[in-house]
């Protein structure tokens, strides 16, 4: 993971200093900068392999940020960091194009294994080509674009990555744990709801406008992927 590029954007001084120094212990190269406009004219500017945020900063808030970035760049990794918790503020982040969203205050180690599940996934890694297929949909690995019934479905990276575990797991119950291990990289308990955010997300995305469901869930044991439930 070493000597990625990483935008931080934050307005609170002890936040932004401990954030940029435990980044960089672990090989990152950060950029740091306080407000939402700064932020932008940085990531018109430069590449990055992932940007943080945080949602109330000036100027331009995390929000509107986060969908000027993605207006211009679709791939780049986002994660939101704030103290806004609930449901309702996580799906803000997500519909504006958030990656994942984490909640202050926060364990560095948790903030280190979201970066690096969000990074590792555009880490340069080469693919052979090639396509999975379920029913109707069908994800284009080397495009990282979805297709139903002919139409193109946008996905962030995170959601794709989802789309890619259910696709890979198809007809087969998965625990919110498995997923959270498998998608997230993460083992431990984070008290959040992500992965049922995140689900609903993706069904709004690939579901809704559809006759026959994919993502069905199963009471007490987690979701299953498939058009014969």
């Amino acid at each position: 993971m070493s000597g990625l590029k990483i935008l931080v954007v934050e307005d609170e001084p002890k936040v932004a200093a401990f954030i940029k120094q435990g980044l960089e212990e672990q090989g990152f190269n950060i950029d740091l900068v306080y407000d939402g406009e700064m932020g932008r004219k940085f990531a018109e500017k430069n590449n990055y392999d992932m940007v943080i945020m945080d949602v109330i900063i000036p100027h331009i808030n995390g929000i509107e940020l986060c969908k000027k970035i993605r207006a211009k760049n679709t791939v780049v990794p986002i994660l939101m960091l704030t103290a806004l918790g609930t449901t309702e503020d996580k799906l803000s982040g997500f519909d504006a194009g958030a990656d994942d969203y984490l909640v202050k205050p926060f364990e560095f180690k948790e903030l280190i294994a979201r970066v690096k599940a969000l990074t590792k996934r555009n880490s340069g890694a080469v693919q052979s080509s090639h396509k999975l297929q379920v029913a109707d949909l069908e994800l284009d690995l080397d495009k990282k674009i979805a297709i139903r019934e002919g139409r193109s479905i946008e996905l962030t990276a995170k959601e794709f990555a989802l789309l890619e575990f259910f696709m890979r797991n198809e007809a087969r119950v998965v625990s919110r744990a498995e997923i959270a291990e498998k998608v997230w990289d993460i083992t431990f308990d984070t008290g959040t709801n992500v992965v049922d955010v995140y689900v609903n997300i993706l069904r709004k995305k690939i579901d809704k406008d559809f006759a026959g469901k994919l993502i069905h869930t199963r009471i007490g044991m987690g979701y299953i992927f498939t058009n014969k439930a």
